[in-house]
């Protein structure tokens, strides 16, 4: 689900940076979309991640709001566990999110093992750079014993190759801590291509020797455009 309308992180690989910032969701906005989902499928939600469209740590107080009325036995009932919130290494909002006391769980969207390589593709690393980040994820893991989860989307040529895995086995290897690796979903405009399979899958594997849990995610979504880092606004009009 959504956090913003539009995104000012402007990550390189992404199609919501393309349409840049608009405005905060409330949490009223951002619950209703897990109400509208229910209505339209007629399933019950189980599981939620903010991981749609924005930064969900530069939406902070609305994004916590929603996830207790997500969490609350009043509201939706969905377990904590059961509620994830990415952010791209928004570091003071880490620190901040360690000490809520709360059982959600925290997503890291990293992307690269190199600070040249993430710079490129996560703008933000230049005012938290790698090192920044994973101390504040270290302070997490100790502040809070949970589980920090690492998003790494897969992009040929850029950041799939053993050198940025050797990065992230460098910087991981000694945090409680699992790796998503998220093969591409194509937004033509910026003229990236997904990794190959037997690429993603040497990744994986130099990372899981290297004792870091690590898995490929399943590919959902991308038909309709509405996958990882595809979501923007529809290029149809009336």
């Amino acid at each position: 689900i959504s956090s913003q309308a539009g995104c000012g992180i402007g990550c390189a690989f992404c199609a919501t940076a393309l349409g840049g910032f608009n405005r905060n969701l409330t949490a009223r906005e951002i619950v209703d979309q897990v109400r509208a989902l229910e209505e339209a499928s007629g399933e019950q939600v189980t599981n939620v991640v903010f991981m749609g469209m924005g930064e969900p740590f530069q939406n902070y107080a609305q994004v916590l709001k929603a996830a207790r009325l997500l969490n609350d036995p009043w509201g939706k009932g969905i377990g904590a566990r059961h509620i994830t919130i990415s952010t791209s290494g928004v570091v003071p909002m880490i620190d901040r999110f360690a000490k809520e006391g709360v059982q959600f769980v925290l997503a890291i969207s990293l992307h690269a093992g190199t600070n040249d390589v993430r710079d490129r593709l996560v703008p933000l690393n230049r005012k938290y750079p790698i090192e920044v980040l994973m101390d504040a994820a270290r302070r997490y893991v100790a502040g809070t014993g949970r589980r920090v989860t690492f998003e790494y989307v897969m992009i040929a040529g850029v950041n799939d190759g053993l050198d940025q895995a050797r990065g992230v086995l460098e910087h991981a290897r000694d945090l409680i801590c699992h790796v998503n690796l998220i093969p591409l979903n194509p937004v033509p405009e910026t003229g990236f291509r997904r990794s190959d399979e037997e690429t993603i899958q040497r990744f994986a594997e130099t990372l899981r020797k290297g004792g870091v849990p690590t898995t490929v995610r399943r590919e959902r979504g991308s038909d309709i455009e509405a996958a990882c880092g595809q979501l923007r606004r529809s290029r149809l009009q009336g």
